[in-house]
C-alpha cells in the first residue's frame, strides 16, 4: 500500500493481502484478559468476520482465532497499512470534501508511531486508548471519508463504522460514540469481554476522538501544575533546585518531563519501559537516562547543590525511587524531593496500565499474560508499598498530589493508607487531586486546554497562528482585567512566546494553549480571517482535550471540585456534545471513559475546522461561546466563586446568554 489514494481505496479482501506479523521492534500493547468461553470466542470471530465476503472467511477465521488466542483481541493485523502513517497534508489526501481530509489528516497523526504508544494495536495513549478496535475499521473510515460530501455524515459507533448517512451541510461530518454501555453493565470484567467480543472500545479522551496531539496536548496543563503547586505548597515562584518526582513516560505521561524543565526544576520520571523512555529521550522530552537508583540519588544531590534545571528518566519501577529517598531521609535527615505525584495509567491497572515492583517491563508482560491473578496482587503490593514510602516522605514535608489518573482511587481500593482521616463518606483521600487544589477553579474560570493544528503540515504556519495567539491575549490584556485572570492571560502568554523553542511538536504541527472563552473564540476568529487572507497556507483544525471546563462529568477528577452533590451526574458532558453538535462543530464524540477509567467518567469532545469562510467564522463564534459556557455554568451553579464571576461577564459580553445563578443559603435557616 504506496499511496494514500490507494489506503482510502476500500478494505481490500480481492485478493486479501498477505499475513504480516507484528513489528519486534517496537512497542506493543499488552496481552489483553478477556475471559470469553469457547462458545464468546466464536463470536468473537464471527463479529470479526463481517468485515469480509464469505469467501475469505475460512482463512481469515483460523488467522482471528490465532490472534484472539494470543493477544486478547482481533486486531487483523494483516490488514495494516504499509504506507508510512503520519499526519500528511491536507492537500495530499484523496476527498470530495476537504473537511474529510482534515479529519483523516487527524486520524493518521493519531496513528504515527512518533505520537502512538502501540500504534499497531491502535493505541495512542494510557495503554488502551484506541483510536479504532481494528484495522478493518481504519481502512473502511479513511474509505468512507474519502467519498463523503458535505451532505452526509459518518456515524462512529466505538471504532465500528456505522455508516454513511444523508445529512446537511450544516451538520457534523462524524459523529463518534465510544463506550456507551448501559450503566449496570459499565464494569471491567464487563469492558475485557466486550471488547473482545469487538463490540465496543475505550476511547480515552483524544483517541478516539481523533484530536490527539501527542505528548504537548498536555505539556501546558501540567506546567501549570507544577508553577502553582510551587506556589501553594511551597510558597515559591521559583523552583530552582527543589525535585518533583513523579512516574510514566509513555503517551500523555511523557509531558512530564518537559514540564519540569519549564517550570524550572528537577524533574524524575521513572519508566519502566525501556522503549518508552528511549523514545522521549531521542525526542529531546527527557535529558538524561539512568538506571541505578543509588546513582540516580548522588545525581539528584549534585543537582539540586548546583540548583539545575533538568529531566531524569530512571528506566526502573518508581516504588524503588520513592522507598530509596524514604530511606535516605531515615539515615540522613535529608529530604531529596518537594514536589510529586504519579500519572501511569492506573485507571486500567491489572491490564498493563501499572507495573508491579521487583519484575522487568517483559517479566511483568509475562506474568500478565499467564497469570493475570498473580499480576493484580503484585500490582496491589505495588500500589501499598508505593503509598507507605509517600506517607513517610509527605510527614517529613514532601507535598503529594493526584494527577487524575485514578492512582489514589486504586490504591485506597487495594487497602493503601490514602483515606482522609476526617471523611466519613471514605470518598476524599489524603491528598488532593490537583484540579481540586490548582486547576478546579482555572477551569471555573473558563480556562482549559484548547488547541489547534495546521493541517498544511508546515511549521511556518504554525509560527504564524503562534504569532496570532499572542497578540490576541495581548490585546485583551491591555483592555483590562480583574486581577485573577489577567494572572492566567500572564503566564499564557509566556506560554506561547516561549512555545517554538521548547520544542513541543510531535506529529502533526499542532499547539495547545490554555484560553478562557474570550480568548478561544477571538483566537479562533484571527486564525480565520488568516486563512481567508492568505497568511496561513491552509486549514486549521480547531479542537481541545475533553479534561477542560465543560468536556468531563468525572468525580474523582475534572468535577471533583463539585460540592453540591452533582459530581457523579453526567449532564453536562452529554449535553456539551449535543450542543456543539448543531452549533456548529466538524465532528463531535462522546465517551464513557477516559482519564480515569472505564465507568469512572463520561466525557465530550469537538473537531471544528476553519476554512476561512464567513461560514467558519459563524460557526466558531457560536459553538466556541457555547462549548465553554457550558460547563462554567454548571460550575456556577455548584457555588463556585470564580465560575459565578466568569458567568456574569458571559452575560454581559452578550445579552441572549442567560443563566440561572444560585442565591446565598442563609446557613442559619436550617
Amino acid at each position: 500500500m504506496s499511496t494514500l489514494d490507494e489506503l482510502c481505496s476500500n478494505l481490500p479482501v480481492d485478493p486479501l493481502p498477505p499475513t504480516r506479523k507484528r513489528n519486534p521492534v517496537i512497542p506493543h500493547a499488552p496481552v489483553r484478559n478477556h475471559r470469553l468461553n469457547p462458545t464468546e470466542q466464536k463470536l468473537a470471530v464471527r463479529n470479526a468476520l463481517r468485515y469480509f465476503p464469505p469467501a475469505t472467511h475460512v482463512e481469515l477465521a483460523a488467522e482471528f482465532a490465532d490472534e484472539l488466542r494470543e493477544y486478547g483481541h482481533i486486531y487483523m493485523y494483516r490488514f495494516m497499512p504499509t504506507i508510512a502513517m503520519k499526519a500528511y497534508p491536507i492537500s495530499e489526501y484523496p476527498s470530495r470534501t476537504k473537511t474529510a481530509a482534515a479529519i483523516m489528516h487527524m486520524i493518521m497523526n493519531n496513528l504515527d508511531p512518533c505520537v502512538a504508544q502501540f500504534p499497531e494495536e491502535l493505541v495512542t495513549y494510557g495503554g488502551n486508548g484506541q483510536v479504532f478496535s481494528n484495522w478493518a475499521q481504519f481502512r473502511l473510515v479513511m474509505h468512507y471519508l474519502a467519498e463523503m460530501t458535505d451532505e452526509q455524515t459518518l456515524v462512529m459507533y466505538s471504532g465500528h463504522p456505522l455508516g454513511l448517512f444523508p445529512s446537511t451541510r450544516h451538520g457534523p461530518r462524524v459523529v463518534i460514540t465510544n463506550g456507551m454501555v448501559i450503566p449496570n453493565y459499565s464494569s471491567r470484567d464487563h469492558y475485557d469481554k466486550m471488547f473482545a467480543l469487538g463490540v465496543t472500545m475505550y476511547g480515552q479522551m483524544t483517541a478516539g476522538s481523533y484530536v490527539y496531539i501527542g505528548p504537548q496536548g498536555i505539556v501546558h496543563g501540567t506546567t501549570l501544575t507544577v508553577l502553582n503547586a510551587g506556589r501553594k505548597y511551597l510558597g515559591l515562584n521559583d523552583l530552582s533546585g527543589k525535585v518533583f518526582l513523579t512516574s510514566g513516560l509513555g503517551g500523555m505521561s511523557g509531558a512530564q518531563a518537559k514540564a519540569a524543565t519549564i517550570s524550572g526544576c528537577i524533574g524524575i520520571i521513572a519508566e519502566v519501559s525501556y522503549d518508552a523512555l528511549k523514545k522521549r529521550y531521542d525526542q529531546g522530552w527527557v535529558l538524561e537516562m539512568i538506571d541505578d537508583v543509588d546513582r540516580l540519588v548522588e545525581r539528584v544531590k549534585t543537582a539540586r547543590l548546583n540548583k539545575e534545571v533538568t529531566s531524569i528518566g530512571f528506566h526502573g519501577n518508581v516504588v524503588l525511587v520513592w522507598e530509596r529517598l524514604a530511606e535516605e531521609y531515615e539515615k540522613t535527615g535529608e529530604l531529596l524531593v518537594e514536589l510529586g505525584s504519579d500519572q501511569t495509567s492506573c485507571h486500567d491497572p491489572y491490564s498493563g496500565g501499572y507495573y508491579p515492583v521487583g519484575l522487568s517491563y517483559q517479566e511483568s508482560q509475562d506474568l500478565l499474560a499467564s497469570d493475570p491473578q498473580l499480576f493484580r496482587q503484585r500490582v496491589q503490593d505495588s500500589l501499598r508499598r508505593q503509598i507507605k514510602a509517600i506517607n513517610s516522605l509527605a510527614e517529613r514535608g514532601m507535598f503529594f498530589w493526584d494527577y487524575g489518573n485514578a492512582f489514589l482511587l486504586e490504591a485506597q481500593r487495594c487497602g493503601a493508607d490514602v483515606s482522609a482521616r476526617d471523611d466519613p463518606t471514605g470518598l476524599k483521600f489524603r491528598y488532593p487531586s490537583y484540579v481540586q487544589d490548582i486547576m478546579g477553579d482555572i477551569f471555573s474560570l473558563g480556562f482549559g486546554p484548547f488547541r489547534w493544528i495546521c493541517t498544511s503540515g508546515l511549521q511556518q504556519d504554525l509560527e504564524v497562528t503562534d504569532r496570532i495567539a499572542q497578540e490576541v491575549l495581548e490585546s485583551i490584556v491591555r483592555e483590562g482585567l480583574p486581577d485573577n485572570i489577567a494572572v492566567q492571560y500572564d503566564d499564557n502568554i509566556k506560554w506561547i512566546k516561549e512555545a517554538g523553542k521548547n520544542r513541543l511538536v510531535v506529529g502533526s504541527q499542532a499547539r495547545i494553549l490554555y484560553a478562557d472563552q474570550r480568548a478561544r473564540v477571538t483566537i479562533a476568529l484571527a486564525f480565520n480571517r488568516a486563512i481567508r487572507e492568505g497568511k496561513v497556507s491552509d486549514y486549521i483544525v480547531l479542537s481541545r482535550d475533553h479534561h477542560d471546563v465543560s468536556g468531563t462529568d468525572s468525580p474523582f477528577r475534572e468535577t471533583s471540585n463539585i460540592y453540591d452533590g452533582s459530581a457523579f451526574t453526567a449532564d453536562m458532558a452529554v449535553q456539551n456534545c449535543i450542543g456543539d453538535s448543531f452549533r456548529g462543530a466538524t465532528w463531535v464524540s462522546l465517551h464513557n471513559g477516559g482519564g480515569v477509567g472505564w465507568g469512572e467518567v463520561m466525557n465530550g469532545g469537538f473537531g471544528l475546522v476553519l476554512d476561512g469562510s464567513d461560514e467558519a467564522h459563524q460557526r466558531a463564534e457560536n459553538m466556541l461561546n457555547w462549548d465553554v459556557s457550558n460547563g462554567v455554568a454548571r460550575r456556577s451553579w455548584s457555588g463556585n466563586a470564580n465560575a459565578i464571576q466568569a458567568i456574569q461577564r458571559a452575560m454581559a459580553a452578550d445579552p441572549r446568554l442567560k443563566v440561572t445563578l444560585p442565591n446565598p443559603v442563609d446557613e442559619t435557616a436550617f
